[in-house]
């Protein structure tokens, strides 16, 4: 690990001002940075420790009807908050399938939100990478990773976004409060997090020096509680990062699908908002027959990296599955293993 400066402000004013300093970095619970840094490729000059800034902690419930979450919130505080679980399940159910009981007790709603990839070429100082060194190249692409990007991707970078918890952020239109030397700001999470293209080094929307405070949940976001799931496909049963991941709500009346969103993980380098499967189910009776065109339509432009074929199909009956889950209602409780295809029965159901 290289040698830095460490500080720990008292104010928010004060820890921007540092965290412009020139190889800054802004340093929560450090669940990847720490870890990033121990490999070699996260090399700051200069931490911020911002866990002590006042107000950034809390969850509020706005005078709209939106809900407010500071970026110092616990991500297992947030999964247990009555007010996320009744309004927004499928946030709840995603943030529980992410890494282990004692990670979400460290882990930030922030910190979250700024997870770097956990490809292993950007991990591996040995292997040549455009998110870590600009311009050396991607051996990825050719690579033996076949866990890679479907969408989205270019021959610059291939790697996908690790978080779960940012997935059904993006399907229910969340907002990123920024704060800055320049002042603050707000982008939608769908537009937070950048596709590759030609600098893959430039992964947020984040200029140099701004921190993130909050994400806000718009008001209408709630209207979806009654028909959310969020389900994840990985490698082994828990404590893995997702090949696929779905969150998927819906609106129904009468058979008949008034509105849906659909949101995919583990395939693209940001949480990937499937608009035009959204517009086939609206006005769409129902069942299966719309759930299957709904999945073929949100992987038209899926295009597969070293083999990644098998990745494609997968992505679409997990869509399927998740809309059948999701037409079924929200569960009363969270799933014992939630968010995997292969959850236990309803015998066993848990708020973990």
């Amino acid at each position: 690990m290289n040698r830095f400066d460490y500080h720990r402000p008292a104010t928010l004013a004060e820890a921007l001002v540092l965290g412009a300093t020139p190889g800054a970095a802004y340093l929560a619970a450090g669940t990847n940075l720490l870890d990033l840094m121990k490999l070699g490729v996260a090399r700051p000059g200069v931490l911020v420790d911002v866990t002590r800034l006042p107000g950034l902690d809390r969850i509020e419930r706005l005078p709209d009807g939106a809900t407010r979450i500071g970026a110092m919130v616990r991500n297992s505080d947030l999964a247990r908050d009555d007010g996320i679980l009744r309004d927004y399940p499928a946030l709840a159910e995603a943030i529980l399938a992410g890494a282990s009981a004692q990670l979400r007790n460290a882990a930030t709603v922030g910190g979250n939100l700024m997870q770097k990839t956990r490809c292993r070429y950007f991990q591996d100082m040995a292997s040549a990478c455009n998110r870590r060194s600009p311009g050396a190249g991607c051996d990825a692409v050719g690579g033996v990773d076949e866990g890679m990007a479907i969408l989205g991707w270019s021959d610059a970078c291939i790697a996908t976004h690790p978080s779960d918890f940012c997935v059904p952020l993006a399907a229910l239109d969340a907002v990123v409060e920024i704060a800055g030397p320049a002042g603050a700001r707000e982008v939608p999470v769908t537009a937070f997090h950048h596709l590759p293209g030609l600098t893959p080094a430039q992964d947020t929307a984040l200029a140099p020096g701004e921190l993130v405070t909050a994400i806000r949940l718009p008001p209408a976001a709630a209207g979806f509680r009654q028909h959310a799931r969020y389900m994840k496909l990985r490698e082994r049963t828990s404590y893995a990062f997702a090949l696929v991941s779905v969150a998927a709500m819906l609106r129904w009346e009468d058979g008949t699908i008034r509105e849906a969103r659909l949101a995919l993980g583990g395939v693209a380098a940001r949480p990937w908002r499937a608009t035009d499967a959204e517009a086939l189910l609206a006005g769409a009776a129902l069942g299966r027959d719309a759930f299957e065109a709904a999945a073929h339509a949100a992987l038209a432009d899926a295009r597969p990296a070293n083999g990644g074929e098998a990745k494609i199909e997968l992505a679409r009956r997990l869509i399927v599955r998740t809309l059948m889950l999701a037409a079924a209602g929200t569960p009363a409780r969270i799933p014992a293993l939630p968010a995997s295809p292969f959850a236990a029965t309803e015998e066993s159901l848990t708020h973990a």
